[in-house]
């Protein structure tokens, strides 16, 4: 390689490599670089966004392989912590065997073979029309003769954030990483490598590695319950950015660590070292990683959540949903709080209806003649004490009366430990150790790998949408039971991922039988923002915070973890809050999906008023959620920020909220993207708003002012 190009073309659609032994590939804007050695396993040189960079030959040879994967104990061939998933010797085995693209060119297939075992690798890489981005997953066949026990396989391995021999890659990255605690979501922390205690030893051009590394997982069956399964590199120097989320709703892991000079990162479903997983592949057995997405662009992070965003309505299922953004009135928070009757449900129904509202949901309690229903769900039938007067079907049909459709809380993989479903069900369709049902928080965790599991949850949802005219359903998950189940003899960590993949299938069952049908995808709140879930379901509810200035930071952070029209925020106004908090609250939900609650029922005329106006804008804008990029001109909020914003562009606008929690009256917007330009600015809510905002065209800037504090507007900002 005289002169580090990789300017190469497939001879043909199954195979072929080019010169110097490199395969090259380009689709949607990304490039890919692959070294197939004779005499090493296929490695990823890099992808960069553009056609066909240049690519040096010390990166070609310094590029980690294509897959990382170990199997049968047999360790690593160099001297990493047994916690990295690096250097194993079954990735070492692995050779190059072929590639195919697809006959539209937009997937390329790399299959290496172990020569010993029989095991053959693929790779897939695909790019979905409208992003700047790549789905990847790594399949597993075994070809051979005897059984092998796989306890680690990457599904993306990634390196070449830095070209050498380019400046020393701590100058030059930032690490981004996104904590997810309960009624805390979307914290994003932006750390040097440094920080994250990755840093280089061998300086430019060495080989030498710490062994150190950042790495972060999820524990159990709350995908996101610590951790968000995404994460960033960028490159500061070079604008580049490169934005990765893994699409599982189970045990997943990612880890960066410094290898020769610049930063590698894997990226993997469940392991055995985290989840106590492992994969006994007998011959013919096949075993295919869960996927995972990686966006390439430049112009910074913003910019490369940005294309994660474009990426997630590519590959989500498409519903009318996530098109029309219809208005949704839940009973539960700051409001009934658990506690629907006819009594309570009909004058809020009559007001959400007053207010707009196209959808009113009946959340938890709705099944239990009692306040104590916690150990008891699981049956699904309506409570006859709570509803006397023509049962729950004459308060659904006062909701279709008024407009609405109506919708129910269920929690679909639980049963209660004192529910009569618990002793009706096979003691195999429950999670189980060491012969024991797994209780947690008074609730058995159901196995949707059983098929009387399957057969009776159908059945349930059949029922509730013949029987009361259900188009939505809000699907909680309240517990945690750990790391799976020894049902079956196997690895706990295979079991809890084989329930992950059979509760998916479940649901798609389920969208098959009810196409129109929203579900909501719920776990005490935004436990498991994933995209195994949010592929399927249309909208997410991102927290189960109650205080509208502890939502403010979530509410504005949460386009960087889904679809602004996913994003189901709360606004719950309240009698006793003043007329800024309620416009707030209000706010926190218009560039999501409208989560109405709040004992609107008691609102005086001009608090209804403030709400209905909200609500009016909101279906003014809503049409253009769908194809919006979010933006945040004060960097992403950090939890305690006086002041946060968000913005979404559209094709002749942008859409920008204003929070003021503190701090001074003004803040700076910058909007690098509209500098010397004439633009005007309105503020679309409150009606009568104090809010000012004055364009400095030159400077690229929006002064905003908020006399008093707390409050909150929206603004728009177009070409003047």
């Amino acid at each position: 390689m005289d002169d580090g190009s990789a300017e190469l073309a497939l001879d043909d659609r199954s195979g072929g490599i080019g010169r110097d032994g490199l395969i090259s590939w380009t689709a949607g804007g990304v490039s890919l670089l692959l070294s197939a050695p004779p005499d090493a396993p296929v490695a990823l040189v890099g992808l960069r966004a553009g056609e066909t960079p240049q690519w040096s030959e010390a990166a070609v040879e310094k590029a980690p392989p294509l897959v990382e994967l170990s199997f049968d104990a047999a360790g690593r061939s160099g001297s990493s912590p047994a916690a990295q998933h690096r250097e194993y010797t079954g990735s070492r085995a692995l050779r190059y065997h072929r590639h195919a693209l697809g006959d539209d060119g937009e997937s390329l297939e790399v299959i290496q073979r172990d020569p010993v075992t029989g095991l053959e690798v693929t790779t897939r890489f695909e790019h979905l029309a409208g992003a700047q981005a790549l789905r990847t997953s790594t399949t597993l066949e075994n070809l051979g003769g005897y059984t092998v026990r796989v306890q680690y396989v990457s599904t993306l391995t990634l390196t070449g954030f830095v070209e050498p021999p380019a400046r020393a890659f701590p100058d030059a990255l930032r690490l981004h990483y996104a904590r997810n605690a309960w009624t805390a979501e979307f914290r994003w922390q932006d750390v040097s490598l440094e920080q994250a205690g990755i840093v280089e030893i061998a300086g430019p051009g060495g080989r030498g590695s710490s062994r150190g590394r950042f790495a972060i997982q999820s524990t159990g069956t709350w995908s996101t319950g610590d951790y968000l399964p995404v994460g960033a590199i960028d490159n500061v120097e070079t604008g580049e950015t490169w934005a990765w989320q893994i699409e599982h709703n189970g045990g997943w892991q990612w880890q960066a660590l410094d290898r020769a000079g610049d930063v590698y990162v894997g990226l993997s479903g469940p392991t055995d070292t985290e989840h106590q997983w492992s994969a006994e592949l007998r011959p013919g057995d096949r075993f295919t990683t869960v996927p995972a997405a990686i966006a390439v662009t430049t112009g910074g992070f913003a910019a490369g959540l940005a294309e994660l965003n474009r990426y997630r309505r590519a590959m989500r299922r498409p519903n009318d949903d996530n098109r029309t953004l219809p208005v949704i009135f839940n009973d539960y928070m700051n409001c009934l709080n658990g506690d629907p009757t006819t009594e309570k449900l009909l004058p809020l129904i009559e007001t959400a209806s007053r207010l707009g509202s196209e959808y009113f949901v009946i959340d938890a309690g709705w099944y239990a003649d009692g306040p104590g229903w916690w150990d008891t769900v699981g049956a699904w039938e309506p409570s006859t004490r709570r509803f006397p007067d023509g049962g729950l079907r004459a308060v659904t049909d006062r909701i279709h009366a008024a407009g609405m459709r109506p919708g129910v809380w269920v929690e679909p993989e639980v049963v209660g430990v004192d529910s009569p479903i618990a002793d009706t069900l096979p003691a195999d369709a429950f999670f189980q150790r060491d012969g024991q049902r797994i209780v947690e928080s008074g609730r058995y965790q159901l196995d949707y790998r059983h098929p009387a599991v399957i057969e009776r949850m159908d059945q349930v949802v059949d029922r509730l949408v013949a029987d009361f005219g259900l188009g939505y359903f809000k699907f909680d998950y309240n517990i945690n039971p750990g790391l799976g189940t020894d049902v079956g003899g196997g690895d706990r960590g295979q079991a809890l991922l084989d329930h992950n993949r059979a509760y998916s299938r479940w649901l798609d069952g389920i969208f098959a039988r009810h196409p129109g049908l929203v579900i909501e995808n719920c776990s005490s709140g935004g436990m498991r923002v994933d995209y195994s879930q949010l592929s399927r379901m249309s909208i997410q509810s991102t927290t189960d915070q109650t205080d509208p200035l502890h939502f403010v930071p979530i509410a504005a952070a949460a386009p960087s973890a889904l679809t602004p029209e996913q994003a189901a925020n709360w606004a719950y106004p309240q009698p006793d809050w003043s007329d800024d908090v309620n416009a707030l609250t209000m706010v926190n939900a218009m560039l999501g999906r409208i989560h109405l609650s709040g004992r609107v029922d008691l609102l005086d005329a001009g608090q209804l008023s403030l709400v209905s106006d909200a609500i009016g804008v909101y279906k003014e804008i809503r049409s253009q959620l769908p194809q919006s990029d979010p933006f945040w001109p004060l960097g992403l909020p950090g939890w305690y920020d006086a002041w946060c914003s968000l913005g979404l562009r559209t094709q002749d606008e942008d859409l920008i909220a204003v929070w003021r929690r503190g701090g001074e009256q003004t803040t700076r917007l910058p909007l690098p993207q509209l500098r010397g330009r004439a633009v005007t600015t309105e503020v679309l809510y409150p009606r009568g708003s104090k809010a000012r905002a004055y364009w400095d065209q030159g400077e690229g800037t929006l002064d905003v002012t908020l006399p008093d504090a707390p409050s909150a507007c929206l603004l728009r900002v177009r070409d003047a």
